[in-house]
């Protein structure tokens, strides 16, 4: 189970790496800005990035954070002719 404050420490991590976040019934929401999620004591809110600017929002899921089962990294592509680093 996670609490508010770990959440919200997850999505400050430097640099931002983009997570999943999978709730007790089973739904996943992917987080690829940070400035998408409002974290509550008791809930928070998603917004799924607009198409066009990706730190906008375009909807909103609101999660209670006791229902909230795992942080899920999101792999992120390595561009071609990139050394990984």
């Amino acid at each position: 189970m996670f609490n508010a404050e770990a959440i919200q420490a997850r999505l400050r991590q430097q640099p931002f790496r983009p997570l999943r976040i999978v709730t007790s019934s089973g739904e996943a929401i992917e987080v690829t800005h940070p400035d998408l999620v409002l974290v509550g004591a008791r809930d928070i809110i998603i917004g799924t990035a607009h198409r066009r600017n990706p730190s906008i929002y375009d909807t909103v899921t609101r999660i209670a954070v006791m229902h909230i089962t795992a942080l899920e990294d999101i792999p992120v592509p390595v561009p071609p002719g990139s050394n990984g680093q």
